[in-house]
């Protein structure tokens, strides 16, 4: 079966898988940095990310915003609706079960679809690339703007970890979370920092988004069938790991680049395959007693 893989063909798909991998570990570690400093499954994650491709798209057709201005502006724009979100809807629910921020977040991500499948129909919509060209090899094409995704996702995953978990402020996100009344006490607005966690989660599957449209099209349901498979690298890795949700994103983007290479038919199931095994053999996740986010 090796013999009939070309190199092409071989370094084409671990190609893919890294960028696949890419938009795995940055949504997954939003998603887990959310529930793990608010204890929220953000269903809306997906839509979220939508809006930060279609932001970008907004930007460049109507106001001539650059792809790169971009990168800074649809975060902002998205993560601040986020923290409008978080305090009109999610703040309210705080102190009910679970499972009423679980269906209000996904009945906004219905809702935030539907209107802009109103308003810009199903067709994907077309961003042209900032970055032209890229690296001819002997055996593959490799495109530098692929090659900047790649790059630019470790740097920012690795910076976002860093913050969290090495930072005054990541302890103070960490505790309000464990003891808010002691936080408290120490006269930090718990609720504020709540707000901005929730923002910054948000944020980051808006800067997803930005970085996806120029290489998938930006259409309503970009962000819908991708989810499916986030928060089964969220589960695999720890629910509310950070580390845990970005390794195991470029892993599980390689097995499926692999998997299509040497058995196309399990590409499609082969997360989810990995997390029955994982859940059978770990059922808190692969990182959850190294870390905790």
């Amino acid at each position: 079966m090796f013999d009939f893989v070309s190199p092409q063909l071989l370094a084409g798909q671990l190609l893919i898988g890294l960028i696949n991998g890419s938009f795995y570990a940055m949504l997954s570690m939003g998603l887990a940095i959310i529930f793990g400093l608010m204890n929220v499954v953000n269903f809306a994650h997906g839509a979220q990310y939508m809006l930060g491709a279609f932001v970008a798209w907004l930007g460049l057709n109507y106001l001539g915003i650059p792809y790169w201005g971009s990168l800074i502006i649809a975060p902002i724009v998205v993560g601040a609706f986020g923290m409008l979100l978080e305090r009109v809807i999610l703040r309210p629910l705080q102190h009910l079960d679970h499972l009423y921020a679980l269906l209000a977040t996904y009945a906004l991500a219905l809702i935030i679809e539907g209107l802009i499948r109103q308003r810009y129909g199903s067709t994907g919509l077309p961003y042209d690339s900032p970055i032209t060209g890229g690296l001819r090899l002997d055996f593959m094409f490799l495109p530098w703007y692929r090659l900047w995704v790649v790059g630019f996702s470790v740097v920012t995953c690795i910076g976002a970890w860093l913050l969290i978990e090495h930072t005054k402020l990541g302890a103070y996100l960490r505790a309000a979370n464990e003891r808010p009344d002691i936080v408290e006490s120490f006269g930090i607005n718990v609720p504020r920092m709540i707000t901005l966690t929730y923002g910054f989660g948000v944020g980051l599957a808006a800067l997803s988004g930005v970085l996806a449209a120029p290489i998938y099209q930006v259409s309503p349901s970009m962000g819908s069938g991708l989810m499916i498979t986030v928060f089964a690298v969220v589960v695999i890795g720890g629910i509310g790991s950070i580390m845990g949700a970005v390794v195991t994103g470029y892993i599980l983007g390689l097995a499926e680049a692999l998997t299509k290479v040497f058995y196309p038919e399990g590409a499609s199931t082969v997360v989810f395959v990995v997390m029955i095994a994982v859940l059978l053999m770990k059922p808190n996740g692969l990182f959850s007693s190294s870390e905790k986010a």
